[in-house]
């Protein structure tokens, strides 16, 4: 199978979507648990745990994403090199 995106692109996006997957994570059990920092203040959103879902499913998205590079980036790393 041949890759669909570059060397460069995948490893880029893995890396970028793992940051996003933890740190997304993060704040979406922030919202989950209600704490102070995300849901104390008046102009923070009045549903935390429906923010929360949304974030989930960013994570969801972004785990994706994270699967689809690197996968491409496997795919990279198996070619073999050019034989002169």
């Amino acid at each position: 199978m041949k890759p669909v995106i570059s060397a460069g692109n995948a490893w880029s996006c893995t890396v970028i979507s793992l940051f996003a997957v933890i740190i997304l994570s993060v704040i979406g059990g922030l919202f989950r648990a209600e704490h102070e920092v995300v849901a104390g203040k008046t102009e923070d959103p009045p549903n935390p745990q429906l923010a929360a879902a949304t974030i989930f499913a960013a994570v969801a998205v972004y785990g994706l994403f994270f699967i689809f590079c690197g996968c491409q980036a496997w795919l990279h790393a198996r070619q073999p090199g050019i034989a002169l």
